[in-house]
Order: C-alpha cells, then structure tokens, then sequence
C-alpha cells in the first residue's frame, strides 16, 4: 500500500496552508478506501469455504462448522423411507442350507421321554452368517505324454492357456485381490494381512502389484473402447483433480456418463480428452470452451454456491433472484423430464426474459458503485489494461456471455442441471489418495485409471464385480450399453 501519509507531509505549525491540507485529507481518504476494500476482500476470502465456492471439503479446516445448510430445497417429505419403498428386510428362505433339530427329551407335565416319533409341529428361525473361510485350493494341471500303438510317435498334451508356469494363484484369487486394492483402496501391505487370515494364503506385495498389471494389460482395449464410447455420447461430464504421481503435481481427468467413466492421467491440466462430439457439461473452467466441435453446458450447482457467497458475503440484493430463479427452473425441467415433454415455448420464454432482467439487474447494481481503488491511480486517473471488476461483476458477465450453456437444461432435456456425475466419479479418487497417498511411478497409475475405468463402468452397468474381474475382455466389450 503507498503510505499516502508521508508522501503528502506538510509543513508543521502555521505554515500549512489549506492547499496543503486539503492534499493531505484526500490522500487520507483514499488511502482509508483502499484499506477498507482490502479489508474487505480478505474478510472475503476467509468467509469462503465449501458451502459458497469451488473449494473443496478437506480445505474447510477442522474448525469448520457443521455442514446443516445444503442447497437443496426442503422437500417437505418425512424422513426415512417414503410410501411405496420397496423394502429389504431380511426375510426367511423356503430352502435352507443346512436344518438343525431340537425335540424336547421328556414331556413337561408327566416326565415321559419324547424323541422324533413323536413331533407333532414345529416354529422354525434361520440364521444368516458367512461359512468359514476355506484354506486355499491347490489344483494340480499335468500335461500326459501318449505313444501311439500304430506308428509309436510320442505326442504331449497341452496345458490350459491359463495355466502358464509352474507355480501360480489362479484367476478368482487374483480377481480378489484386484477387487479389494482397486475398488475398496485396501493398501498392499494390510491386504497381504488379510489374505493371510482369511485364506492363509501368504502373498507378497510384489506380487499383489503384479496381478494388478497383469489384470490392467488385458482391460487396456476394454479401457479405450469405454473412452470411444464417452467421447461420441450425445451428453457427457468431464472434470478433473490434482493428483501426486512421481513425485510431481499431475492431474486425474474423468468424462462419464450415467452408463460409462473413462479415467486418464496427465502431466498438464489442459491437456484435454480429444475427439469428444455432442454436449459437455463441466464447471466453467476456460480451457474446455477450447475443445472444437461440441456445445457446452455449465454445472449451475457451482453457479449456486458463487450466488450463496455473493448473498452471505457482499449481501447483493441481486444475488437472491438468481438463487431462486435458477432453483424454480430446475424444479420446471425436472418435472417436465418427469413427464416426458419439454417445457412449453411461452413458459420458456418468460424463462428467458426473466434471466435477462435478473441480469441486466445485476449489472446496473454493479455499475452503480464505485470503481475498486485497484482500478484507479491515487489522483484519480484509470490504470491502464483490464479493468478490474468485483467478484459479482465478473460473474455476471460470464453468464451474460453463456447465457444458452447455463440455460441449455432447460432446452435440452438430456443435459441435466449440475455436473454431480463427473463430481461423484471424482470423489472416490480422492479416497484413494487419502487412504494411499500418492502413486510412485507414472506406470502404477496408469495401471491405477485403467482398473477404475472398467470397474466404476462395471459398477454403472449392473455387473458383479467379482465376475467382472474373472470373465474374458472381449466378452465384456460385447456386453457394454450406452444407453
């Protein structure tokens, strides 16, 4: 900050003159401006957290309050499970694995012995538990060699094309151990722990890490076909995180759909998904508007939390239209999806007109108040370049510049009013990368995004899991449905 104060000094006792005193009281007055609006703006960045801005929970702090307010609306609906759930209360099965009888020895009143012969009915209860778990299977392959009786050739059979060396685990305890370290993040060395106590099968970590390339090799077409698919979906999310991989700062991306997620890891942020047609939807982020051939739509749940810290923070009156109106027009797209039919064309109209007038509002408010006093020399004078705009200012003419990508909910009723599923795809990778921390070679990433790819994917089409991981790729490439 320029000390104004001794800048503009004047001359003590009866030799300040009024000019003097006047430059003194407006450099004050600027001075105190630009303290307040500093003031200001850190007050600011210390009143956002997750609720109000694009950061995420772990960066709330442990002094953070407890998260009650959300911005969704009160639906008015008890709690707990609504009228016409269908239920999953364990329920008793008409063919038992196993029965087990009791019959009373004598009889209660006169002492007689009783035994089978003299059941009469009987009350059952059934008890659900796990059997306990079996030591490992050895199977043991031997390849004969027969000598013909007519010619006396020696001919040797073949092993199965599974079966490659002489010692090996098989395709269901590899699946396991993949399943557990890639989909529940279970890390190398607790998961040797619990092989070993639940099977008694003493695997090393080398070894855990070698079924996961192997199994990482055989899905790499399954992988890129899963991609081939994203990238031509009439409707897709993209989103990326911040990952720790060799040592370096590089980035784990994700475009999904409800039916498929294709992970890929990169050096560069930018360095974007490329072949991608049809609609995007992503948080506004500057490098996507650069991918050629598509249309765009924006996550408004992110435009919600900037208008909640605009509320909250700066108090615009503004603010709480937008909030609202974008609130009753997703409600409209909703229920119009609901019924199959879009909006009518006059009530999306009066849509349309409205956002203008909320913005033109908006705007008008903005340029009402004074310039920051970054914007200005202390004289008064405008600084040269961009002219620097308060955070509400900037967001309006971001959406009055994608006005048809924040609205295209409303025009299209694939494109839905948020980008949660890239969000949701994202999430458990952040998991991962608390319970393990960060991968030490590009390689076991790589390993890592192809694994993840196939099994989220499993996971959206209703596949087992364990299955997944024991069947043929090229039967699970036949299998996928994109829509």
């Amino acid at each position: 900050m320029t000390p104004f104060l001794e800048e503009t000094k004047p001359a003590t006792g009866e030799s300040a003159t009024t000019e003097e005193l006047r430059v003194l009281v407006a450099a004050l007055m600027a001075e105190n401006r630009a303290l307040k609006e500093r003031v200001a703006e850190l007050e600011r960045r210390l009143g956002l957290d997750s609720s109000n801005s694009g950061k995420p929970p772990s960066s709330d702090g442990l002094k953070r309050e407890a998260r009650v307010r959300s911005l969704r609306e009160p639906s008015g609906k008890k709690s707990g499970g609504q009228e016409g759930h269908e239920g999953k209360t364990l329920r008793q099965v008409d063919n038992p694995d196993e029965v087990i009888d009791y019959y009373p020895e004598v009889c209660a009143n006169c002492g007689t012995a009783l035994d089978a012969a003299a059941a009469t009915d009987y009350q059952k209860r059934q008890v659900f538990d796990l059997p306990k778990p079996q030591p490992i299977k050895v199977t043991e392959h031997r390849a004969h060699s027969c000598r013909c009786a007519q010619c006396g050739t020696q001919t040797k059979a073949l092993f199965p094309d599974e079966v490659t060396a002489t010692v090996q685990y098989g395709s269901s305890i590899a699946g396991l151990v993949v399943y557990l370290q890639h989909w529940h993040f279970i890390p190398e060395d607790r998961l040797a722990e619990l092989m070993k106590d639940l099977f008694g099968v003493d695997l090393a970590t080398a070894t855990i890490a070698a079924m996961a390339h192997k199994k990482a090799d055989e899905w790499t077409g399954v992988a890129a076909t899963i991609g081939d698919h994203v990238k031509q979906a009439p409707v897709k999310h993209m989103d990326e995180t911040g990952f720790r991989i060799a040592g370096l700062t590089q980035w784990l991306q994700v475009a999904a759909t409800c039916l498929l997620t294709f992970y890929r890891a990169t050096r560069r942020r930018g360095d974007l998904l490329g072949g991608v047609l049809g609609i995007i939807v992503h948080d506004d982020w500057k490098p996507y508007f650069t991918l050629e051939g598509v249309l765009h739509a924006l996550c408004n749940a992110h435009h919600l939390r900037e208008l909640r810290a605009l509320i909250e923070i700066e108090k615009e009156p503004w603010a709480s239209a937008r909030s609202r109106f974008l609130r009753q027009a997703c409600h409209a797209a909703n229920l119009a999806r609901r019924r199959g039919t879009g909006l009518k064309p006059g009530f999306l109209a009066s849509l349309l007109a409205r956002y203008d007038r909320i913005l033109a509002t908006g705007l008008a408010f903005h340029e009402a108040q004074p310039p920051p006093v970054s914007a200005t020399h202390p004289d008064g004078r405008k600084r040269r370049g961009r002219v620097r705009r308060r955070v509400g200012h900037n967001l309006l003419v971001r959406r009055q510049t994608r006005k048809e990508d924040v609205l295209r909910f409303l025009t299209n009723p694939d494109v839905p009013f948020t980008n949660n599923q890239a969000e949701q795809d994202l999430r458990r990778m952040k998991v991962k990368q608390k319970i393990s921390g960060s991968f030490r070679t590009a390689a076991g990433a790589q390993t890592f995004v192809i694994l993840r790819t196939v099994l989220s994917t499993a996971r959206k089409q209703g596949w087992n899991i364990l299955d997944t991981l024991t069947q043929n790729p090229n039967s699970l490439t036949q299998q996928l449905r994109t829509a």
